[in-house]
C-alpha cells in the first residue's frame, strides 16, 4: 500500500494531483492524521509539505525501510534544485512513485533530520543558496554584498572544540559553521563541491573564520559580486569532512537547521550511510563528488588556531589581519638584530660605496648595480619603520643611529674617493641622481612595502635584492660624498634630497605593509604614521616643485622641436634641445640645422622666435649644423 502524506493546508494541491494517482492504490492522509497510517502494510511513502513535514517522513521511512518519493510545491525551489524533483506535476508525481536502488545518507544534528544546512553561528554568504544572485543585474549584486558587508560589525569569533569522529580534538577559532551532506547549490556545498558526495557516510562543515575585514571583503567580492566560486578554498574558509562531528564553542551560539530557529550549542552531527530510498533526479546522483573511503579529510591550517589570535579577534575582526605569535617572534628578533651597529655592517657598507663611487666615476651601471645589491642600509630602515610602527624606542634609536653612522661612513668615503682621484667630470650616472622628483618618492613608497611584505615571508627573502635594486640607497649618498669632495654644495644637496626621499619613503610604506601585513593594532601605529607622514609631505614640496619644473622643461622641448623657424633666406630647425637651470637666468642649449649660415640679424630673429614660443626669459646657446 502506498501511502501520501500530505500537510493540511495542501487539499488543493493534493486535488490536482488526483488524476495522475488514479491507477495507484493510494491512501490519502493529512499530518494531523499521521497516527491512523499503518506502517507494517505500507510499501511506498509519498509526501508534500514544509521542510519540517517532509523531514518527518524522511525519518519514518528511514526507521522502517520504506522507499520515499517527495512531491514538492512551486515555492520550494531550493528543494527541487537540490534533489533535482522535475518542476511539472506529473513528471513529479512519476519520479516519487519510482523506487531508487540507490539510497542516500541522512545527516542528523542531535537526533534531528538535517536536509538542507545546519548553520552554527553567523556565516554569510556561505548559508546562502546562489539562487539569490540568479538573473541579478551587477548593481544589484553589488547591493547585495554592501548589505553584506553591513554585517562585518556584528561578526565576531567565538574559540571553540570540535571532536571528529576518530576522536580526535581540534581547537579553532570563528564566526560560524555550515554542515551540510548533499550539493544544494549554498556557496558553503560551492566550495566544497568535489568533496560532497551522499552516499559514502560522510558529511562536511565548511568554517567561516576571516582574520581581517580586508580578507574577508575579497571573498564576498568574488562571491557575490564576480558572481565566481574561488578555485580554491579562500584564507577566510576551512572544512572538516567526517561521519561524526561534535561542536562545542567556548560561548553559547545559535543553531539553525534548515533555516529554523533550533537550539544552542554544542552540537552532535552524525550520518546514517545509504538510510534512505529517495526518488531523487539522474542530476542529484551526477553531482555527487567520489566516495573518499573511510579517512576523514581536513582543511583548517590557515584558519586561527592560538589563543592569541582567539582574543584578540573575539572583540571585533580587525580591518588588517593580525599576525600570530610566531611571526611576531620571528621577524622581530630578525628586525632587532638587523638594526644594531656591526663590523660587518660597516665593513660591506663601505666596501659597496667604493664599489658605487669608483662605478660612478666610470659611468657603469652594471658596477653601480653590484653596490647596490651589496650594500646593507636597507635593514636598519625596515627596523626603523618596525619601531615607528610599533612605537618601540629601542628599535628606533638603534635603527637611526646605524643608518646616521652608515651615512656618514658613506659620505666620508666617497669624498675621499672624489679628493684623490684626478677626475673632476659629471658623468651621466652622477647627473641621474641630481634631480630627485615626486617620482622618486613614489619609487621609494612601492619599494617600501616590497621590503615590508618580502622581510615578513620567509619564503621570498630572496626578493629583497631586487628591492634593493629598485630604489638604489647607497648610489646617491655616494654622489652626494663626490660633491662634498668637489666643493659642489648644489651636487650635494640635490643628491642627498634623493637620498632623504627614498628612506622616507621606505619607512612610511614599510610601517603601513606591516600594520596591514598584522604586525601592530591601527591604534599604536597611528602616532607614528601620523609623524611620518608628515615628514613626508615635508619633503615632497621640493620634489613636487621639482617635478612641476620636468614637465615643463619637456613641454618646452616638444614645443621647440616640432618648430621650423623661417629667418630670413634660411630655414632652420632645432635638435638635442636641453634646459639649464640657474639661480638668476634659465638656458636654453640645441643644435640648429640650417639651410645656410645665418646672418646677424637672422640670429636675433631665430632667438626672438625661440624665447616668443616658449614665453619666457632664458638665455640661448645654439651649436649651428649645415643641411648641405
Amino acid at each position: 500500500m502506498i501511502y501520501y502524506i500530505y500537510a493540511d493546508d495542501k487539499k488543493a494541491f493534493i486535488e490536482e494531483c488526483y488524476p495522475f494517482l488514479e491507477e495507484q492504490k493510494i491512501v490519502y492522509l493529512p499530518f494531523s492524521k499521521l497516527g491512523e497510517m499503518n506502517v507494517d502494510q505500507a510499501i511506498h511513502l509519498l509526501v508534500t509539505g514544509c521542510l519540517l513535514e517532509i523531514k518527518i517522513l524522511m525519518g519514518i521511512a528511514h526507521q522502517n525501510g520504506l522507499p520515499l518519493g517527495i512531491i514538492p510545491t512551486e515555492e520550494q525551489k531550493e528543494l527541487i534544485r537540490t534533489f533535482d524533483l522535475p518542476a511539472k506535476r506529473e513528471e513529479a508525481i512519476s519520479q516519487a512513485l519510482q523506487v531508487n536502488e540507490k539510497k542516500i545518507d541522512l545527516l542528523y544534528c542531535n537526533g534531528e533530520i538535517v536536509l538542507q544546512e545546519v548553520v552554527v553561528g553567523d556565516a554569510p554568504p556561505l548559508d546562502r543558496f546562489d539562487s539569490t544572485l540568479n538573473q541579478k543585474s551587477f548593481f544589484d549584486r553589488v547591493k547585495i554584498f554592501w548589505r553584506t558587508m553591513k554585517r562585518v560589525k556584528e561578526l565576531k569569533h567565538t574559540q571553540m572544540k570540535i571532536t571528529v569522529a576518530q576522536s580526535n580534538e581540534i581547537k579553532l577559532s570563528a564566526v560560524g559553521i555550515v554542515g551540510i551532506e548533499y550539493p544544494n547549490h549554498t556557496f558553503a556545498s560551492k566550495l566544497i563541491a568535489s568533496q560532497l558526495c551522499s552516499t559514502d557516510g560522510k558529511f562536511s562543515i565548511v568554517i567561516l573564520s576571516p582574520t581581517s575585514i580586508m580578507q574577508y571583503i575579497g571573498y564576498l567580492f568574488k562571491s557575490l559580486v564576480s558572481h565566481l566560486t574561488p578555485q580554491q578554498l579562500p584564507r577566510s574558509v576551512g572544512y572538516i569532512r567526517s561521519s561524526k562531528i561534535t561542536i562545542e564553542p567556548k560561548e553559547p551560539m545559535n543553531v539553525l537547521i534548515d533555516s529554523a530557529q533550533k537550539q544552542l550549542t554544542p552540537i552532535e552531527l552524525e550520518v546514517e550511510e545509504k538510510a534512505l530510498a529517495l526518488g531523487a533526479g539522474e542530476k542529484f546522483w551526477e553531482k555527487q563528488g567520489k566516495e573518499s573511503g573511510t579517512k576523514d579529510s581536513i582543511k583548517i591550517d590557515h584558519l586561527p588556531s592560538d589563543d592569541e589570535s582567539a582574543n584578540y579577534l573575539s572583540k571585533s575582526i580587525p580591518l588588517f589581519s593580525h599576525a600570530s605569535q610566531e611571526q611576531y617572534a620571528s621577524l622581530f628578533t630578525s628586525l632587532r638584530e638587523e638594526s644594531k651597529l656591526s663590523s660587518t655592517f660597516m665593513t660591506l657598507l663601505i666596501l659597496s660605496t667604493m664599489i658605487a663611487t669608483f662605478g660612478l666615476f666610470i659611468n657603469s651601471s652594471s658596477v653601480i648595480i653590484g653596490a647596490m645589491l651589496l650594500a646593507p642600509l636597507m635593514q636598519p630602515i625596515v627596523s626603523l619603520s618596525m619601531g615607528v610602527l610599533r612605537q618601540d624606542t629601542t628599535l628606533q634609536f638603534n635603527g637611526a643611529k646605524t643608518i646616521l653612522i652608515g651615512v656618514i661612513a658613506v659620505v666620508i668615503t666617497a669624498a675621499l674617493i672624489a679628493v684623490f682621484t684626478p677626475i673632476e667630470r659629471l658623468t651621466t650616472e652622477m647627473a641621474g641622481r641630481l634631480s630627485p622628483t615626486i617620482l622618486d618618492l613614489f619609487v621609494a613608497i612601492v619599494s617600501g612595502a616590497a621590503a615590508a611584505y618580502a622581510k615578513s615571508n620567509e619564503k621570498i627573502l630572496g626578493s629583497l635584492a631586487g628591492v634593493a635594486i629598485a630604489v638604489a640607497l647607497v648610489p646617491p649618498i655616494a654622489v652626494a660624498g663626490i660633491g662634498l669632495g668637489w666643493g659642489n654644495w648644489h651636487m650635494f644637496f640635490t643628491a642627498f634630497l634623493l637620498f632623504i626621499t627614498n628612506l622616507v619613503g621606505i619607512v612610511l610604506a614599510a610601517a603601513l605593509t606591516f600594520t596591514i601585513l598584522g604586525f601592530s593594532p591601527i591604534h599604536i601605529a597611528k602616532k607614528g604614521m601620523m609623524t611620518w607622514m608628515g615628514i613626508v609631505v615635508i619633503v615632497a614640496i621640493p620634489l613636487y616643485s621639482a617635478f612641476s619644473q620636468m614637465k615643463e622643461d619637456i613641454e618646452v622641448q616638444r614645443t621647440l622641436s616640432n618648430l621650423v623657424f623661417n629667418v630670413g633666406e634660411h630655414e632652420v630647425k632645432l635638435t638635442h634641445i636641453n634646459l639649464l637651470h640657474h639661480p638668476k637666468r634659465d638656458e636654453i642649449r640645441c643644435e640648429v640645422i640650417s639651410t645656410g649660415i645665418l646672418s646677424k640679424d637672422e640670429k636675433a630673429r631665430l632667438k626672438e622666435a625661440i624665447l616668443k614660443s616658449i614665453h619666457k626669459k632664458a638665455t640661448v646657446i645654439v651649436t649651428f649644423r649645415y643641411r648641405l
